[in-house]
């Protein structure tokens, strides 16, 4: 009994000297630290966001602008860490804003696979927005009976808007949160995010993002246990985003859009269209459209998984995606500029007479003019107004033998596809906007590189056939041209130059890149990379920069050639195949140039094409529309064209450009940031 005693006073003499050491170690050696953190647990740093910068028009008129909007965000962390994973709270939040508890837990629950929209794209640790649409009454409801909504915050906050609807939605782009994965690949970013931030994710909002996004503030706020804000401690205001001036005339692109509607209702198998308007003097973007549009208010609070596949559907045609430099459509006549440079290039003579007979033999097979017309001996001037493709034909065939056929002894000069490449086809202008294609210069190396991938599919259905195509003839002749392509299909053929030759074939080119090559035709022969971005302005109203456009090439013509070319373009509108499109348009008074093209597609109607320029003596403005399924450039194209040159000069309507000049002095800001007699 004794010696059990003495083991427990000798057990609770060693527990008391553990506590003492463990005591002397928290209140001694360690007290100031614990003092210090538990002054830390009594404070809270809020990330102020800061206000995104608007984008403006040359005019200083809004493309995109703020306003202020109730917000009510989530913490997703603090809920999932309740008993009941927050489900009680998120309730009594659905009473509050009429809305389904399982919408809100959707809205929530990070995006991965499996996790279809409308779900949370950005950082887990940062507060989740779920309704910018609420009322003062939802929102006072929430912050005075704070203790029922943990985790619940409504806040005042901008939320973008965009006053011309649908124009030039595609262009503007639009404001996604950001994701982990940008925080920590981005350089720079994770320092100055609010933890609410928005992000560019396309157009502009994603290319000029640093700039409009500002720095945000720092606000240290004292609570008592319970987390009630006591006072703030420590506040450092946000610093706003700059405001980005664009060349845009938001006249003019709202006259554009509106033009593209009415070509694509006049066509009525009409798929997509594309319209640019480019200040050929500068290189700068004065309209870029695209239709069909979609309304980026779509975006603000979260999308639906059906509004997200509805932008991206083939069914609805892909308004997401920007025709204007994305769509990669095969020109047509429009491309013969450049077909006419090569002959130039390859030794024919500027004034020489050239026969246009209805068809014209390349090999054993007959390439026929239009609708197989003869037009008879003519200079080059006159095949450009009136579009023969058999001179055309009869040149690129003529190079393709130069080269060495089917099978060069020595490189080959390919002259018409290095002359096209120097009109800037086959590559990125280089615009200020992402995403942008490249088109397609289809030479000798790009027919073996397209062989090497698809020889093995070509081979395989030389044997098989296309027992899925119902119509015999059909599928007989697929084989045949599965069996060619797999024996043969890295060969350039002699059809293949003749068809490159009118922009035919597998030359593919964008809207942007017609207009770009046109404006340095019709200029200077120097080539732009366009810009849309102007100038980037302080929130106090001062110049921060001017954003230049670079000039990137030079086409390869003398100025006395390009002139001749830019001469007969003059002619097309009133004396070629554009004149009925322009019948009784005031040529007098504005003398509008430009080549219509109606390019071919396998199962589908023609694409509709016009690139046009005015006014021609000192043209101020390169306009170039393009229909997808548009039927003929003259039918379609041009009208669409002619409507919105009715539009910049003022015909049948107050001009969108008073005079017909385009900006050339930047919108005057007052000290409050505002643009001065706006």
């Amino acid at each position: 009994m004794h010696a059990r005693l003495l083991v427990l006073h000798v057990l609770v003499l060693t527990l008391l000297a553990v506590l003492a050491v463990r005591l002397y170690q928290v209140q001694v050696v360690r007290g100031q630290e614990f003092v210090t953190r538990a002054a830390e647990t009594r404070t809270r740093t809020v990330m102020v966001p800061a206000v995104r910068g608007q984008i403006l028009d040359a005019a200083g008129r809004p493309l995109v602008r703020n306003h202020t909007a109730l917000v009510v965000s989530v913490d997703r962390i603090g809920l999932i860490r309740m008993p009941d994973g927050g489900l009680s709270v998120l309730k009594k939040l659905g009473a509050v804003l009429d809305k389904p508890v399982k919408l809100l837990q959707k809205r929530i629950t990070p995006c991965g696979p499996g996790v279809g929209k409308p779900c949370w794209t950005g950082s887990p640790y940062q507060p989740i927005p779920i309704d910018d649409k609420v009322n003062t009454r939802e929102a006072l409801q929430i912050l005075e009976r704070q203790e029922e909504f943990p985790g619940i915050t409504a806040e005042v906050h901008s939320v973008r808007q965009y006053p011309g609807g649908e124009a030039g939605a595609q262009m503007l782009g639009y404001l996604q949160p950001v994701t982990q994965a940008e925080l920590e690949k981005r350089e720079g970013l994770k320092a100055v995010f609010s933890g609410v931030d928005l992000v560019g994710r396309d157009g502009l909002e994603y290319v000029y993002d640093d700039v409009l996004r500002g720095k945000p503030g720092l606000r240290r706020v004292q609570v008592d246990r319970m987390g009630k804000a006591l006072g703030v401690e420590q506040e450092v205001p946000p610093v706003s985003g700059d405001t980005l001036v664009t060349s845009i005339d938001s006249r003019v692109q709202a006259v554009v859009e509106e033009a593209l509607q009415h070509a694509m209702k006049n066509a009525p198998k009409a798929d997509g269209a594309a319209g640019v308007v480019l200040d050929p003097r500068t290189g700068r973007v004065i309209a870029l459209a695209s239709a069909p549009g979609y309304d980026p208010a779509v975006w603000a609070g979260g999308i639906s998984a059906s509004g997200y596949q509805r932008l991206l559907s083939d069914a609805t045609g892909k308004p997401l995606v920007s025709r204007a430099l994305n769509g990669q459509f095969a020109p047509g006549s429009t491309f013969k500029v450049s077909s006419v440079t090569a002959m130039l290039r390859a030794g024919y003579p500027l004034k020489g007479t050239y026969d246009c007979p209805g068809s014209f033999m390349v090999g054993d097979r007959p390439f026929n003019n239009f609708h197989g017309i003869g037009l008879g001996p003519m200079n080059l001037h006159t095949a450009l107004v009136k579009s023969c493709d058999t001179i055309f034909y009869r040149s690129g065939y003529e190079q393709w033998l130069k080269d060495g056929g089917l099978h060069p002894s020595k490189p080959p000069k390919e002259v018409f596809a290095n002359t096209a490449r120097a009109f800037g086809f086959g590559k990125r202008t280089g615009i200020d906007l992402p995403g942008e294609s490249s088109g397609r210069i289809p030479d000798r190396a790009w027919k073996k590189a397209m062989w090497t991938q698809t020889s093995g599919t070509a081979c395989k259905r030389a044997k098989t056939g296309y027992p899925e195509v119902a119509d015999k003839a059909r599928a007989d002749f697929l084989k045949r041209l599965a069996n060619e392509n797999c024996l043969e299909g890295f060969l350039l053929r002699a059809g293949d130059s003749a068809n490159f030759s009118i922009g035919q074939g597998d030359v593919l080119v964008t809207p942007l890149q017609l207009a770009r090559a046109y404006a340095a035709l019709v200029s200077d022969g120097k080539l732009r990379s366009p810009r849309i971005g102007w100038a980037t302005v302080r929130p106090d109203g001062k110049l921060v920069k001017r954003i230049p456009v670079p000039v990137v090439g030079k086409l390869p013509l003398s100025e006395k050639e390009r002139l001749y070319i830019k001469d007969a373009l003059s002619q097309v509108p009133s004396d070629g195949t554009a004149a009925g499109a322009f019948t009784g348009w005031p040529m007098d008074k504005i003398r509008i140039g430009g080549k219509t093209g109606t390019a071919e597609v396998w199962g589908k109607e023609d694409t509709s094409w016009f690139a046009s320029f005015a006014p021609t003596q000192h043209p101020r403005f390169v306009v170039v529309v393009m229909v997808s399924q548009g039927g003929m450039g003259a039918s379609t194209a041009a009208p669409a064209a002619r409507e919105i040159y009715e539009g910049i000069f003022g015909i049948k309507r107050p001009p969108a450009l008073p005079h017909g000049r385009t900006a050339s002095v930047l919108p005057r800001f007052a000290p409050d940031g505002t643009v001065e007699g706006e």
